[in-house]
């Protein structure tokens, strides 16, 4: 083997490993592997908290110990592996190996990560029974954030609602202060013991603003009760605030990644125009939407060819090796490495926000076999496009560039 076949074997190595842990629902691996170690964070964590019964513990002790083996084994492997094809994450896509690996290791995905591993290692050289260990154990439930699309979701929208998530605890605290001294005013001769200090009435003005309640703190003043009154008020008004904020920004970036396949949008592709009802919604069945923002990498060259993709809305530019090519709605793009499965051989981002309709090629499999005609319009159009002329301005790739010979991107 050349030297440059070496070098490119780990990459395409690195590339599917990479799609296993972060490909999503296409690959039936990435399935598997993620099942897999949900189903072992669910064990480690359900151990943990069992083995704080003494009975339990006493009991299944071996059990619990082979559990925190095996999970620890796997996730170090995880970790190990997330490492090593950090540099074919997209957010790290544009440094080099080095570079994306050390940002990789400074993300909050990996850190906890490290958390889930770390406690057991340090049980080597520190008392195992520290209960700081038993908490860093317990991190390990927060490895469904990367499972979940759901959690993600909510994950990025505090991400992008900081800034008035912030202002809001600022308000907050003002209220707090402002109630806290008011009160220490109004009641400090009254219950110095309670309310004689200003740190202490800022207890009473958390638990007032926050609607959980006096506790043992009661005013006893006219104006004391008039303050907590106008507190009470406060805290509903203020409350309310962060749920607004949350459940507008929730629903803008569900609606903004999600969207609903429909009737209309399927049969407007070309592809299914002169396909009946019964088989546009048999394809409807199969097809799934996603969203990508303006400059996002979709497909990348030399990446395996799990999906073809429709265009529902925006457009994508695929980057031929002679002219980049922009293609719009209506149209679709990496039906020929799915058909021919090969490789891919051209990166294809998204000029615009854009709206995919998304078949995997196991359902485009699926489909073919229950309905050869809808299979037989894909292969159709599949064989035109490779008679295209590498100016027309369709699909993913043509002949010329199947034929023609790519030098392996490590080359030196």
């Amino acid at each position: 083997m050349s030297a440059p076949g070496r070098r490119r074997g780990p990459a395409l190595w690195r590339r599917r490993v990479h799609i296993i842990l972060d490909g999503g629902t296409h690959d039936h691996t990435a399935r598997f592997v993620h099942r897999a170690l949900i189903t072992l964070v669910m064990l480690s964590v359900g151990a943990v908290i069992l083995e704080s019964v003494p009975e339990y513990e006493e009991r299944y002790k071996a059990l619990f110990d082979a559990v925190e083996y095996v999970a620890v084994a796997a996730f170090t492997l995880e970790y190990a592996l997330r490492i090593w094809c950090a540099p074919e994450h997209a957010l790290y896509a544009h440094r080099s190996p080095t570079a994306a690996r050390l940002a990789f290791l400074q993300s909050p995905s990996a850190l906890i990560d490290l958390a889930a591993v770390l406690p057991f290692y340090l049980s080597f050289y520190f008392s195992p029974d520290l209960r700081v260990f038993l908490l860093l154990r317990l991190l390990r439930f927060f490895k469904f954030a990367r499972y979940s699309p759901g959690i993600r979701t909510l994950l990025a929208v505090i991400e992008a609602e900081r800034k008035a998530l912030f202002a809001w605890l600022i308000i907050l605290f003002g209220a707090v202060l402002f109630y806290s001294t008011a009160m220490y005013v109004a009641e400090r001769e009254a219950q110095p013991e309670k309310l004689g200090t200003i740190p202490n009435a800022m207890w009473w003005a958390i638990e007032t603003v926050t609607t959980v309640g006096y506790g043992e703190v009661t005013p006893l003043t006219l104006a004391g009760k008039m303050i907590a009154s106008f507190a009470m008020v406060t805290g509903f008004l203020l409350l309310g605030l962060p749920v607004g904020i949350l459940a507008t920004a929730f629903a803008e970036e569900i609606h903004r990644r999600e969207f609903v396949v429909t009737w209309t949008m399927v049969a407007s592709v070309p592809l299914f125009r002169g396909l009946d009802a019964p088989a546009i919604a048999e394809i409807m069945r199969y097809l799934r939407a996603q969203s990508v923002p303006r400059e996002t990498r979709i497909v990348r060259k030399g990446d395996i060819a799990h999906s073809m993709y429709f265009i529902a809305e925006g457009e994508v530019e695929i980057e031929l090796p002679h002219a980049n090519v922009r293609l719009g709605e209506g149209q679709f793009f990496g039906e020929i490495a799915v058909l021919q499965k090969t490789l891919r051989t051209a990166n294809v981002r998204a000029t615009l926000p854009t709206k995919l309709l998304v078949l995997d090629a196991y359902d485009l499999q699926t489909i073919t076999q229950r309905n050869p005609e809808i299979g037989e319009a894909i292969r159709e159009v599949a064989r035109t496009r490779t008679e295209l002329a590498p100016a027309e301005r369709h699909g993913d790739i043509i002949e010329a560039e199947l034929d023609e010979p790519t030098a392996p991107e490590n080359a030196s």
